[in-house]
């Protein structure tokens, strides 16, 4: 049952129920729990859960509005199948905010977060090389999301943690490889080493270079793990619709 004894007044019930559904459809789809192509079934989420229709509509409207879900007339809401469109404007966006997010935070970014993010990084990357992966998962995420928490904008925040999803999905999809983590962490140290030096300029051109390298490596491991045929098809009916 989802629980709304923590309801504040700055929210009610409903909207508690429905983030916390959201955050668990969410987390069921990016571990594969609710495979692409799926119909999510109201009834049984309304049973399991002792809920309401109310917020399952919520989250599912979230949920669709994030283009995870899409709800079909007459036949119900099915997880999305991503496709290799999904993939360049995923990473697009996020070259464009994090682009934008690294020059405003180089200058105004503590040194020593920077040093132990680092650190975390190469530490992280010692962890893979042993098949331990999870380290750098989190050196990856901390890294991006500290430098879009320095900007202090919220609507940068927001933006990022829109795609979050997305993000965290599209590494489960693609395969991960140690030369991946191994050529991802480079580009991490070459960002944060243009940040401790304060080259704003240095720091950008690696966010872009890393984020353009991080799309050709997703759909390369996407395809790879998927039917040419399927994949056309996808792309052409998601164009379409």
């Amino acid at each position: 049952m989802v629980s709304t004894a923590d309801a504040t007044q700055s929210g009610g019930v409903s909207d508690l129920i429905s983030d916390r559904l959201y955050r668990i459809l969410t987390d069921r789809i990016i571990a594969g729990e609710l495979q692409p192509g799926s119909r999510i079934d109201p009834a049984a989420i309304a049973a399991e859960f002792e809920i309401s229709r109310a917020p399952i509509r919520d989250a599912f409207a979230r949920m669709e509005f994030e283009q995870l879900v899409e709800t079909k007339a007459r036949y119900g809401t099915f997880v999305v199948r991503p496709t290799v469109r999904d993939i360049h404007e995923v990473c697009q966006f996020r070259k464009a905010v994090e682009w934008l997010a690294t020059g405003l935070a180089t200058n105004d970014i503590d040194r020593q977060v920077l040093r132990d993010l680092r650190r975390e990084a190469e530490e992280a990357l010692v962890a893979a090389e042993q098949g331990v992966y999870e380290p750098f998962f989190e050196s990856d995420r901390n890294i991006h999301q500290t430098i879009i928490a320095t900007t202090g904008n919220s609507r940068l925040l927001r933006a990022r943690a829109g795609v979050e999803p997305w993000v965290a999905w599209l590494r489960v999809l693609g395969a991960t490889g140690v030369h991946r983590i191994a050529g991802s962490t480079v580009r991490h140290l070459e960002i944060l080493d243009a940040m401790l030096a304060k080259d704003v300029e240095a720091a950008q051109a690696a966010a872009a270079v890393h984020l353009d390298e991080v799309e050709a490596w997703a759909v390369e491991d996407f395809q790879r793990d998927r039917e040419p045929s399927v994949l056309a098809a996808d792309d052409v009916q998601r164009t379409v619709s």
